[in-house]
Formats: C-alpha cells, sequence, structure tokens
C-alpha cells in the first residue's frame, strides 16, 4: 500500500485521468474530491462490500428460466436523457 501526506487543497493522480482531492480536514474526517472518467465507477468501501455481498447471494438463489422470460426490462428514461444531452 502506499501512503502519502497531502494537506487541503492538494491532489494526488491515479492514472493519467484519475483525480483526488483533499477538499476540506475537520478533525479526523477528510473530504475528498474525486475527479474521474464517467466510465469509471466509485464507492465508498463499505457500499462496494455490501453491493459485492449482495450478489455473492443473488448469485446462489436458483432462477426458473421460464419465470425470467416473463419479465420486460424498460430503460431509464432520466438515463436516456442524460445521454442524449451528452
Amino acid at each position: 500500500m502506499l501512503v502519502l501526506s497531502r494537506k487541503k487543497g492538494q491532489s494526488i493522480m491515479i492514472g493519467n485521468d484519475i483525480e483526488i482531492s483533499i477538499i476540506d480536514i475537520q478533525g479526523e474526517q477528510v473530504r475528498l474530491g474525486i475527479n474521474a472518467p464517467r466510465n469509471v465507477t466509485v464507492y465508498r468501501k463499505e457500499v462496494f462490500e455490501e453491493i459485492i455481498k449482495e450478489n455473492k447471494e443473488a448469485a446462489l438463489v436458483s432462477v426458473n428460466p421460464e419465470l425470467i422470460k416473463g419479465i420486460s426490462i424498460k430503460k431509464n428514461e432520466n438515463k436516456k436523457n442524460n445521454e442524449e444531452k451528452e
């Protein structure tokens, strides 16, 4: 693990396109700003671990393929509108 010291207003770069900035420090709490491409997902570690746990649990559930055939998936309209703006 690489350990770095940074002060408020300073940043670190991960690769060529991910910047992590120190926005504020109040006592033991540090506020970070993360500038990354849209295709890079960023999660707090505890949220990421919960996603992994739920995915593993879902993978253990057996599903009748006939039930899946009846499910229709609709594209999120907000996502569609955001993509059109870009």
